[in-house]
């Protein structure tokens, strides 16, 4: 059980790197609500020079590197980072126990990211055939979870059609036994799901999803989902 999203409670600071518009990759690194969040765009390539275009006898300037916003959930436990000019709005369903969902949306206004976290859940079963297209151990979960939560981009086909999907996945998203693991992440007590949220079908095919993937949105996605930390 998935509580809706809406009242806000927001988070701000800096990513950096544009994405489709303004979405920026957190390494390199509002809509409404109570604060926001603002990027640099990264440096265009340089040009190597052409007898028609003489290279310029001053060097490119390039903006320095900004610093991500961070979003503490109210126990002061689970964080999370994000571009300073996207927002975070969290709806908070119970105090104690905390149950809570924080919806995260670009400077357009649209919903990039989906975190649930509390102590109850509802468990989605799946049999798709399921292909990981990236997965990596996110370091600020390593320890706090068994098995180690991954920031997981795979796509699952039934039926003739492919969903893809990128989020925090509870290890690895297939096991080395080629099982499909849609297993919940356990904190303690608490139950966490992160989600990208993607179009219904927002690629043509899986080497279309890659580019994506390793493009600047995809890039900074990443990024947001690879910050988490609980503690």
């Amino acid at each position: 059980m998935r509580p809706p999203q809406r009242t806000a409670l927001l988070s701000t600071a800096l990513f950096s790197a544009p994405i489709a518009g303004a979405v920026l990759f957190l390494s390199a690194c509002a809509a409404g609500g109570p604060a926001g969040s603002g990027s640099t765009p990264e440096s265009p390539a340089v040009q190597a020079p052409t007898a028609s275009q003489p290279p310029s006898s001053a060097p490119a300037s390039t903006a320095p590197a900004a610093a991500p916003a961070t979003f503490t959930f109210p126990d002061g436990r689970l964080s999370f980072q994000h571009p300073a000019d996207w927002r975070v709005e969290l709806f908070e369903a119970s105090a104690s126990p905390f149950v809570g969902t924080a919806s995260v949306y670009d400077p357009a206004g649209q919903l990039r990211v989906s975190v649930y976290t509390g102590e109850i859940a509802d468990v989605v079963a799946s049999a798709a055939d399921r292909t990981v297209l990236e997965t990596d151990p996110v370091p600020g979960l390593v320890g706090k979870s068994v098995p180690t939560p991954h920031s997981s981009f795979f796509v699952d086909r039934s039926g003739g059609a492919a969903n893809y999907r990128m989020g925090l996945t509870a290890g690895l998203p297939v096991s080395p036994d080629g099982k499909v693991q849609d297993g919940l992440i356990m904190l303690g007590e608490r139950i966490l799901s992160a989600d990208v949220v993607l179009t219904a079908t927002p690629f043509a095919n899986d080497e279309e999803a890659k580019a994506w993937y390793w493009g600047a949105e995809g890039r900074t996605l990443k990024a947001l989902l690879m910050s988490f930390s609980y503690r």
